[in-house]
């Protein structure tokens, strides 16, 4: 018990004033529940505005697709110039496709070209075609910045650099798939005649 109270503890408490208490916490119970309700009755979920909660116009754009595309343009670049399973497929699809046309007979020429000068063009147009990929995309990475909102940030610079090594590669590839397509590196071998 504490010292400093002036009532003691045996001393019975004014019933009154113990009635007057509890009837002004009874009041203001009542009073709290109905301001509520009305804080509640003036919100309309129509009245909402979600589209403040989700905008991201003040977020900075990451950069994230720029760099993926620089380091694919890279990737399609180098397999431009190496060659790919799928090149390899479509190469023996069309050696298999001049075995079955040539099995008939036919003309040495016609058999070379068959069998080796298709593959050897389909090799060319498939690498080509990755080539064509890799600028595509390489050359994406590099001015995807130039368009949309601008950033306080600029592109970082190993970005812009495998982006740029993806156009080259791309670039190269592309003319070298065209000089293999047209026979200008190594021509189809001819047969001779018979001596």
């Amino acid at each position: 018990m504490n010292p400093r109270t002036t009532t003691s503890p045996t001393v019975p408490a004014d019933p009154e004033a113990t009635a007057a208490a509890e009837a002004s916490d009874a009041e203001e119970i009542p009073t709290e529940k109905a301001a509520s309700e009305d804080a509640s009755d003036d919100l309309d979920p129509d009245d909402l505005d979600l589209d403040e909660l989700d905008d991201d116009s003040g977020k900075e754009p990451s950069g994230l697709g720029s760099a993926a595309a620089s380091v694919v343009a890279a990737g399609l670049g180098v397999v431009a110039l190496t060659g790919s399973w799928t090149g390899k497929v479509a190469a023996e699809r069309e050696t298999l496709i001049g075995q079955i046309k040539s099995a008939n007979g036919g003309t040495a020429a016609q058999q070379i070209s068959e069998i080796y000068g298709d593959a050897w063009h389909t090799t060319a147009l498939v690498n080509g075609l990755f080539a064509l990929l890799a600028l595509l995309v390489g050359v994406f990475a590099l001015v995807r910045p130039a368009f949309g909102a601008p950033s306080a940030h600029p592109q970082p610079g190993w970005v812009r650099a495998v982006a740029t090594a993806g156009i080259v590669l791309g670039a190269l590839g592309l003319l070298l798939s065209a000089a293999m397509y047209f026979d200008l590196i190594v021509a189809l071998p001819t047969a001779t005649a018979a001596q």
